[in-house]
């Protein structure tokens, strides 16, 4: 089939690499998002995919919007038998859904109808899933609703963050969304419609979710920082700033500190939650870049009896 795949992020790069490695299809162009400001200059910076695309000599689509006409109009004369689309970043209007003869196709991060939504991986790891997997299926207007052509399954790891585990079903993602595009192709697979139980959406993590509150037990305290790992990144409010917890973990045997209260030893720190303590290994304080939790609170010489998450920040 003639392709063309739409995506933006790191995470979707694999799945483009293993559909132009497969030989078996033309990847045509890409679309991907606009180019956008990076790093400390803020300087316009092309996105992952929109990168990996030129190096291979493949065309690059990037409209403001999905439904621009220009965008539209060389959609249409480049006639794309199916559009494979892993973390694109904008809705697609059904002028655009329309084109491909065979749709467009999503690989999505969840075992569906299971997370529908932005942030499928963050919510498995909140909830507690000790198993997930991605989806392929034909995209409708409806949010992540569609009918599934195949599924892979992952184990959850208890020490799993969100990049971690989204790392991992990427590359194995990659293989099922091209074994999808052949079993489209030759006809050996067909789109099973979801069923109606089971549904769970999982919307975009802000910043404000990301914040820590130490009054939780320390199941959910761990859960929230390996969730929010890379991004947004989890965080709490120290002598008035942010401070990022880049690394922790529950430390059961610790059941003497009351919620977000700190304790420094030598070579590590503890916080109270409502339960037992979570020890920290690895944090950033604001302006700063990460560091062992232990040298962190070395140069802030933390008091006897000093919370974390008590104070406003700016």
């Amino acid at each position: 089939m003639k392709l063309v795949f739409a995506g933006t992020p790191e995470v979707a790069v694999p799945a483009l690499d293993a559909l132009i490695a497969s030989g078996r299809h033309e990847v045509a162009a890409v679309v991907t998002r606009p180019d956008a400001p990076a790093g400390r200059g803020r300087h316009l910076v092309a996105s992952p995919v929109a990168q990996r695309a030129e190096e291979a000599g493949i065309e690059v689509l990037k409209p403001a919007k999905p439904r621009d006409e220009d965008f539209l109009a060389r959609l249409r004369e480049i006639a794309p038998d199916c559009c494979p689309v892993v973390a694109y970043g904008a809705l697609l209007p059904k002028v655009a859904l329309d084109v491909p003869a065979r749709g467009w196709v999503n690989l999505h991060f969840s075992l569906l109808p299971a997370w529908r939504g932005a942030a499928p991986v963050q919510h498995a790891l909140l909830a507690g899933d000790d198993m997930t997997g991605a989806a392929t299926f034909l995209i409708e207007e409806g949010l992540d609703s569609g009918p599934v052509y195949g599924v892979i399954t992952e184990q959850v790891r208890s020490t799993d963050t969100s990049g971690d585990l989204l790392t991992r079903l990427a590359f194995a993602g990659a293989g099922l969304l091209s074994a999808t595009m052949d079993g489209i192709e030759d006809g050996s697979l067909h789109a099973v419609p979801q069923p109606a139980e089971g549904v769970s959406l999982a919307p975009k993590i802000t910043v404000e979710d990301a914040r820590v509150d130490w009054r939780a037990p320390a199941l959910r305290v761990d859960r929230v920082i390996r969730a929010c790992t890379p991004a947004p990144g989890a965080w709490t409010a120290f002598r008035g700033e942010r401070l990022k917890i880049v690394n922790a973990r529950p430390a059961a045997d610790r059941t003497d500190l009351a919620p977000g209260e700190l304790a420094a030893g030598k070579n590590d720190v503890h916080v109270g939650t409502g339960s037992h303590a979570v020890e920290l290994l690895w944090v950033q304080p604001q302006g700063k870049k990460p560091m062992r939790a232990a040298d962190w609170a070395r140069g802030v010489r933390i008091a006897p009896g000093e919370h974390v998450g008590v104070a406003d920040v700016g």
